[in-house]
This record gives structure tokens, sequence and C-alpha cells, in this order.
């Protein structure tokens, strides 16, 4: 197989001011989603604008709120995603939409009134396929402060700019993404079996058809993490399970950070054994123990002393949970193939 890289495919230029649409995954949203919806209506931009509802089989009343939304704005439209899997979702919606630009944003995501025009610009600018910007993890209680915290440190998640920031560039992913509807075209959308890091193995698609994936700190969107350990190890462990399946499909895209909690996970579980019959290897495990102690309070100055408290748990938690579910993904039963 060739290792040369794909050929830029050509862009067309986009018009001053394309159409948008903004496809929204919903399920179970009854609490955000209109506030959700009227922040999209809201954007300070000057070109055509829709967006386009995929609703999942709710347990709550958010189907009678985005039809409520609908009845008002003739800009919303629903479809209907049965499955309830997101990118079943992100298809339904894009099928639907009639933008030249399709911007993704979540059920409960927080964006500024200036983050279409700036999508819109950026992608004008720079010739890239899909653009996005910081992932601005944003708590209210002691533990989601900490989480947040950590989401915005290396220590919790790596180097990605999308999570910590950085210059403006081209990086292997971005958060959400602000896309010309030509590249999802040109790699057939999202693909439906990755339940979770469908995002990155898209833009990873992008790229390797010659496209370009474009961060830039101008855009920024509120996340409100989870509210519990239950719920943040669940979350990360079905991150690291999913990130196997991704090196599994992409030979190649393995580096050194995604390997580092799997590889943690094994040594500490490792040392911890062997401590039981000789006590020289506990070193191991309390060393990790104090360094996510001491990195939690580091990562949290400023914050309430209960805040800092939980910072060292919550760190443990995340690379404990990403590691564990890297280690024991069953690639093949995820996608549906055995």
């Amino acid at each position: 197989m060739s290792t040369e890289p794909a050929a830029r495919p050509a862009q067309q230029p986009l018009p001053a001011t394309p159409s948008v649409s903004v496809v929204v995954p919903v399920l179970d949203e009854e609490r955000h989603l209109e506030d959700a919806v009227r922040m999209v209506l809201g954007q300070d931009y000057a070109g055509p604008l829709e967006v386009v509802l995929a609703l999942g089989p709710s347990r709550d009343r958010t189907d009678e709120v985005a039809e409520r939304l609908a009845a008002a704005d003739e800009r919303v439209r629903l479809v209907r995603n049965p499955t309830g899997r997101t990118p079943d979702a992100l298809n339904a919606a894009v099928g639907a939409a009639t933008g030249d630009v399709v911007v993704r944003v979540d059920g409960h995501a927080e964006i500024p009134p200036g983050y279409v025009a700036t999508a819109v610009a950026t992608l004008a600018e720079t010739g890239a396929d899909n653009v996005g910007g910081t992932m601005d993890a944003r708590g209210r209680t002691a533990f989601e402060r900490a989480v947040a915290a950590a989401m915005r440190s290396p220590l919790g998640v790596g180097s990605s700019r999308f999570h910590t920031g950085g210059g403006a560039g081209e990086v292997d992913t971005v958060y959400l993404g602000c896309f010309r509807r030509s590249a999802l075209e040109r790699v057939g959308g999202y693909d439906r079996r990755f339940t979770r890091t469908q995002d990155w193995e898209l833009n990873h698609r992008i790229r390797a058809s010659g496209g370009t994936v474009w961060f830039t700190p101008d855009l920024v969107v509120t996340y409100r993490p989870r509210s519990g350990f239950r719920g943040l190890a669940r979350q990360y462990r079905d991150y690291g399970r999913w990130r196997r399946v991704v090196a599994g499909l992409h030979g190649g895209t393995l580096n050194a950070r995604y390997l580092a909690a799997p590889t943690m996970v094994v040594g500490t579980g490792v040392a911890t054994l062997v401590g039981l019959a000789w006590w020289p290897a506990l070193v191991v495990p309390a060393g990790y123990v104090l360094a996510v102690g001491v990195g939690g309070v580091a990562i949290t100055a400023g914050e309430p002393v209960r805040t800092r408290l939980l910072a060292g748990p919550v760190l443990a938690t995340m690379h404990w949970a990403w590691g564990w579910g890297f280690l024991t993904s069953r690639p093949r039963r995820l996608l549906g193939d055995g």
C-alpha cells in the first residue's frame, strides 16, 4: 500500500455568506434543549441559518420541547433517529440539512453569539474542511469543577489543543466541528458503528483524503462535565475502549499519549501484586498516588479546598477508566463484527 499522502482535494470557494445548517443529535435533553437551540438561533450571522434536530427515543419531554421550538420558528427542522445512537443522529441530520456549511452542536452545548460567523470565516480563510475550537469545561459543583480542571490540563487528557488550548493550526481532531458540506460528502459522513470517538474517526478520514482539520482558539464551546465518579468512570472507560477500536481500524494512529494510561494500569497493577510478597515494589503505586494527589492540587490552584481534594481522585478515575477500557476493549464486538 502506498504511504504517500492523498492529494489535497480541489476546494470550491465558499459564498460570502454561505448557508449554514446546525445539526444537533438529541436524546433526553428536556432540561437543556431550549436554551441550546435559542443560542443557535441567536447567532450573530448574516447568512441563511437553520437548525436540524435529530430526535432519538427520549424518555423525557424532549420531543415536546423540540416540536414547540419547530412550531415557533421555521428555521428549526426535526428528523427522527430511531436508534438513538449519535452517529445515526448526525448522519440523519446532515442528510436533511441544506447548508453549504454544517456545524455540529450538542443538545446541552453553550455556544457564544459569534460562534457560527467565526467558524465560517475560519473555513474561508484557511481552506480547511473542518474547523473547531476549545472544549471549555466548566463545572458548578466542587466535583464538576475538579473534573473541569482535569479536562483542561495535560495531566488529565494529554496535549490535545481542543482541551488545553494553544495556537491556531492543523490538528488531528477538534471538538464538535464546523464542516464544508463537500468534505462530509467526500468521506461518506460519520461511521455509524462508532458509538464513541466518531469525531476522531471522521476527522482521520478527512485528513486521509487530503483534507485539513484546523484548530482555532477563537471558537469556544462551554462543556458541562459529569457530576459523579460513576458517570465519569463510564465516560472514560468508553473513550479508552473506542480509542483502541480506532487504532485497530486505522493503523499508525497510536502514539505515546494514548498508551500512557494502559501502561500505567499494567505497571501499577503488577507492582501492587508483587508488593504483596516484596514490599519495595509498592513504591510504584505509592508514587502514582502521590503524583496524582500533588498534580490535582496544582491544577486546581485558587479553587476551594473541597475541589482541590477531589482533583486527585478525579485524575486517577480518568486515568484508570481510560486505561482499563483500552486494555479490555473488544474491537470486533464493538464494531458488530463478532
